[in-house]
């Protein structure tokens, strides 16, 4: 007898990567494709996603000797805000294309906690170029920041890029607060600090522009207070978005994922420290994937009949497709 295959597939900023196997295993193909999807005036283009995955999992299919798929899980960036025509649309277009039987649409933030921890009880923060915290007692989710650069995501990359330039531009005009460290690192990677507004403002990816400051920040901590200071006050802001969603009883995980780490002790060794202080009940763990991971993961307990995380419209819902 066949067992049907599951599909797994993430959907970011970069395009859409995605893998097949078989429920209790690893994934047995995987492909990526390198156009992110397009959102529009209905959200996120659910035609636009099933155009790019469709050939790409048959391929995949192909190449993992796979014949039918029982489960599809995708996870999306902006699903909870954007994912109106995704839900109305995608489940009926995976049966129809693909002959999947039961799907599940989950935001990003979702597909990161579940890649980390799993169906436990916990806190996850995603820390890239923005920031968000989801957490879960297994009955709902909560979920803080991830405003965006303008709004919040205090404590991601673009926030630390941009007071690092901050604390440059104090320098320049000598007033308090300011680095001469931080000057001299803006200087050398953008020219002359008099020209960063203009460089700055006009550009749609101003978020990675600024978050490609944050590892010369870090670079300056250990023999500059200020970037010290910054990096600080980063953690401080993490452990306040990990702790407004921790579940505040039993012995929940704590776990930190995304680009931000590579910025390594100058940022991690305080923020360590800060979440042990604000949650002392809970336990510090690495994360054991990333979202792609997680939408494997969902798709395993979804073939089983087990899977115990709460469903909610805007974060994680399962259809027949």
């Amino acid at each position: 007898m066949t067992v049907p295959g599951y599909l797994a597939v993430d959907s970011g900023g970069s395009g859409l990567r995605a893998a097949v196997g078989v429920p209790g295993r690893a994934p047995s193909a995987r492909g990526a494709t390198t156009e992110p999807v397009r959102t529009g005036a209905r959200g996120i283009d659910p035609g636009h996603l099933t155009a790019q995955l469709v050939p790409l999992v048959r391929d995949l299919m192909e190449r993992a000797g796979l014949r039918e798929l029982g489960t599809a899980v995708v996870g999306a960036a902006g699903f909870a805000s954007l994912g109106d025509a995704l839900r109305a649309e995608l489940p009926g277009a995976l049966g129809r294309e693909l002959g999947v039987r039961t799907v599940a649409l989950a935001a990003d933030a979702v597909t990161a906690y579940v890649g980390a921890l799993g169906p436990r009880p916990g806190a996850v923060v995603a820390a890239g170029t923005g920031l968000v915290a989801i957490g879960t007692d297994l009955t709902c989710w909560r979920r803080a920041d991830g405003w965006g650069h303008l709004l919040g995501d205090c404590g991601g990359g673009a926030w630390i890029g941009r007071a690092g330039l901050e604390a440059a531009l104090r320098a320049h005009d000598g007033r308090e607060g300011g680095s001469a460290a931080l000057l001299a690192c803006a200087e050398e990677q953008f020219g002359p600090v008099g020209g960063l507004p203009g460089l700055l403002y006009p550009r749609a990816d101003r978020p990675a522009v600024l978050a490609s400051f944050a590892p010369r920040v870090a670079d300056s901590a250990p023999h500059d207070p200020v970037a010290a200071g910054i990096l600080r006050a980063a953690a401080r802001h993490v452990a306040e978005s990990a702790a407004a969603v921790c579940p505040a009883s039993g012995e929940p995980e704590v776990a930190l994922t995304g680009g931000l780490l590579k910025t390594g002790a100058p940022l991690l060794v305080p923020l360590r420290e800060e979440l042990s202080q604000r949650l002392p009940h809970a336990r510090q763990v690495p994360a054991d994937g990333d979202p792609l991971h997680g939408c494997a993961r969902i798709a395993h307990e979804l073939a089983a009949g087990r899977l115990a995380l709460p469903a909610e419209p805007t974060l994680l819902c399962v259809f027949p497709a």
